[in-house]
C-alpha cells in the first residue's frame, strides 16, 4: 500500500507505506582492491558511471570513513529500470551493507540507513532488510510481518516518470492518516496506491496492464510504477498466470517471485 497524506514546505510528500521483498533482484559481486579505485562492470544504459547508485554509494562509504580501500563491482542486472521496483536503492543497500563488511568498517545498521537516506528516501529499508510499515518520505521504519503470497510482476515496456507523477495536480495529497496495526489488520484487500489513479491516465500502457492482471487475481501498481503486480496463493497459480502473460503480451516482461519478510542479502552475509 501506499498513502500520501501531506505534502511537505521543500516539495517532499509525507507517506504511509508497507515494505516487502521478493526472491528476485539484481546481483552483486564484490572484490576488494587495494588501490583505492571503485570500478564498476554492468554499466547502465543512460547511466553514467558517477551517477550509479553503486558508485555513489561506495564512493560515499570511502568518504565517510576514510579507508583506503577500493572494490571492483559487478552488477547483474535483473530487475527493469524504472520499474517501481527499488532495484538502484537496493544496489547501493546492498553496496553500503556488502562494502562494510569487505573492509571490516564495523559500521552499525543504524549508521548504514543513515548514510543510505542520503543516496535516496528508500534506500534505508534495503540496508536494514526487514519487511517494514514507513513514514515521512519513507524512511522512518517499524519492522512488519506480513503474509507471503507469490506474485506475478509485469512491466509493460515504458519507463514512468515518478517526478511527473508527484507534480500531477490531480494526485491524491490529503488521504487521512491511519495506524500501522489498522493497515496491517485490513489486510490486502483494504490495501491501495494513491498513485494508481494518476499513473493510469499519464500512462495507458500501465493502465492496460492492471486491467488486465486484475481480471484474474488482485492487482496493484508498485510504488509509481511502471510495474504492477498480482498476489497469488501459490506458486502454481503464479506460474500458470506468467504462461498466460507471456502467450498473450509477449512484449511485457514479466517474472514470478515469492513474497519474503527478510532480504536475501541478510542470509548471504550471515546476519
Amino acid at each position: 500500500m501506499l498513502h500520501i497524506v501531506g505534502r511537505r514546505a521543500d516539495g517532499y510528500h509525507e507517506l504511509q507505506t508497507l515494505f516487502q521483498f521478493v526472491d528476485h533482484g539484481d546481483s552483486l559481486q564484490l572484490r576488494p582492491r587495494d588501490d583505492g579505485r571503485i570500478l564498476l562492470d554492468g554499466d547502465l544504459d543512460g547511466v553514467s558511471s558517477e551517477d550509479n547508485l553503486i558508485v555513489r554509494a561506495a564512493r560515499l562509504l570511502q568518504a565517510h570513513t576514510g579507508t583506503s580501500q577500493g572494490a571492483s563491482i559487478a552488477l547483474t542486472k535483473r530487475l527493469p529500470m524504472g520499474g517501481g521496483l527499488g532495484g538502484g536503492s537496493s544496489d547501493a543497500a546492498t553496496t553500503l551493507v556488502g562494502l562494510n563488511a569487505l573492509w571490516s568498517l564495523n559500521l552499525s545498521e543504524d549508521h548504514l540507513a543513515e548514510l543510505g537516506l542520503r543516496l535516496g528516501a528508500d534506500v534505508p529499508v534495503f540496508v536494514r532488510g526487514r519487511a517494514a510499515w514507513a513514514e515521512g518520505i519513507g524512511e522512518r521504519l517499524t519492522p512488519v510481518e506480513l503474509d507471503t503470497p507469490w506474485f506475478v510482476v509485469v512491466h509493460p515496456g515504458i519507463s514512468v516518470s515518478t517526478p511527473a507523477v508527484f507534480r500531477a495536480p490531480e494526485l491524491t495529497r490529503d488521504t487521512p492518516p491511519i495506524t500501522m496495526a489498522r493497515a496491517i489488520e485490513g489486510g490486502a484487500s483494504s490495501w491501495r496506491n494513491d498513485c494508481e489513479p494518476t499513473v493510469r491516465q499519464l500512462y495507458p500502457d500501465v493502465a492496460q496492464a492492471l486491467d488486465w492482471l486484475n481480471a484474474r487475481a488482485p492487482s496493484m501498481l508498485t510504488g509509481t510504477g511502471a510495474c504492477v503486480f498480482a498476489r497469488l496463493a501459490s506458486r502454481a497459480q503464479a506460474l500458470h498466470l506468467q504462461a498466460e502473460l507471456e502467450q498473450e503480451h509477449p512484449a511485457w516482461h514479466v517474472f514470478c517471485a515469492r513474497g519474503l519478510n527478510r532480504s536475501p542479502l541478510l542470509d548471504d552475509l550471515h546476519i
